[in-house]
């Protein structure tokens, strides 16, 4: 095990910036995952960490050894790819072993090693079988007992799953956490879905133009985004760009008001923003509440009327969308309402509390007025999905 430090490195390749000045700490034996679109220079951190790329400017240690220009095979890390890549000619067990060997292990202490990763990964008698014996995730499985028969330093995982269907995603990602709590191993996990990131991380990196936009916890990252890419990029979110106008309240009563082209939004946001603050707010679709056109609306810091749209049924909830003032506003809810208001039209009035401020000090993103656009299924779903 071993502790990584990324110090300051980029890379280059001509005149494009793959990564751009990009220092990290990553503790011995926990679990981050560079999370972030595609092109965002994740995959790229990782190779310069096993050393399949020079990092154009930079050092990086393992523990206290800077091992910037070492080969892979002597930083002694374990990489699992996208595919398995396993010799096809060669049984499970002869994969497995296969690193022992070229490192001249006896071949009972391979013998041994090999059963001991065979069971840890839930494949014990499989060792006699070929590659094209097995199913995708098995293969997969049979490619991670590989990497850790050699006890690397660090894992290196650069998205893993990408290949397999998303019920053997769902099951794989959890065995790859429990094998890492269970070797406690250093690991570093390249993906872009990110359910798959909040699901096994200890922390998540979020990368966007090959640099860092937010390290932090899933809770920290999903309702405390530090930048707009960061708000937008995770999970679903409405996003109305205005300006501090106010603060009402006192206490645990105190807001900060927002106004964005006819529109008031009221918001706890704890740190202080001045007057004519440029901000962006955000409002999760899970935190809106669809109430009586006719009824109070008590309770609630905000409340908006628009016309609905459309409503798309999605199982356990659905998705209601509402047009305020020509822009399009989401709203998900679940239980009875979901089959109602399939059959709702006209005006509808939502309800909510939670406004999360962003402040901001050059263009936006693109997608972040009105709902987000991205609708790709490896986005985070709303909690009340």
């Amino acid at each position: 095990m071993a502790t990584v430090h990324l110090e300051a490195i980029s890379k280059h390749f001509g005149a494009t910036t793959a990564v751009d000045d990009v220092s990290l700490d990553i503790a011995d034996g926990e679990f981050l995952t560079l999370l972030g679109p595609s092109g965002c220079g994740k995959t790229t951190t990782l190779r310069m960490v096993a050393g399949l790329v020079e990092p154009s400017a930079g050092r990086i240690l393992f523990d206290d050894e800077d091992v910037t220009y070492l080969a892979p095979r002597v930083r002694n890390i374990g990489f699992v790819f996208q595919t398995p890549a396993l010799f096809p000619h060669l049984s499970v067990a002869d994969n497995i072993g296969f690193g022992l060997s070229v490192k001249h292990a006896k071949k009972d202490a391979i013998r041994a090693r090999v059963d001991e990763m065979l069971a840890l990964v839930g494949l014990a008698g499989y060792g006699h079988r070929l590659p094209s014996q097995l199913s995708g995730g098995q293969q997969q499985r049979v490619a991670l007992a590989r990497v850790l028969a050699t006890d690397p330093r660090v894992l290196l995982f650069d998205e893993p799953l990408s290949a397999l269907d998303k019920n053997l995603r769902d099951q794989l990602k959890y065995g790859i956490l429990d094998l890492q709590r269970r070797t406690r191993k250093t690991a570093i996990y390249v993906t872009h879905d990110q359910s798959e990131a909040f699901a096994i991380s200890d922390r998540i990196v979020v990368m966007n133009a090959g640099r860092v936009e937010q390290i932090g916890t899933q809770t920290e990252i999903y309702l405390h985004p530090a930048t707009p890419f960061v708000a937008e990029f995770i999970g679903a979110t409405n996003g109305f760009s205005g300006t501090v106008t106010g603060h009402d309240g006192d206490g645990e009563t105190a807001r900060v008001v927002v106004s964005s082209d006819g529109v008031t939004l009221r918001s706890r946001h704890e740190a202080p923003l001045e007057v004519g603050t440029p901000v962006i707010a955000y409002i999760r679709p899970e935190d809106v509440e669809v109430l009586a056109t006719d009824g109070a609306a008590d309770g609630f810091a905000n409340v908006l009327e628009g016309s609905i749209d459309r409503v798309i049924f999605e199982g356990p909830t659905a998705q209601v969308r509402v047009d305020i003032g020509g822009r399009e506003f989401r709203a998900d809810v679940g239980g009875g309402q979901r089959l109602a208001l399939g059959e709702t039209k006209g005006r509808i009035r939502l309800g909510f509390d939670d406004v999360t401020l962003v402040p901001v000090s050059g263009p936006r993103p693109a997608a972040a007025d009105g709902l987000d656009g991205d609708e790709d299924s490896t986005r985070l779903p709303s909690a009340s999905a």
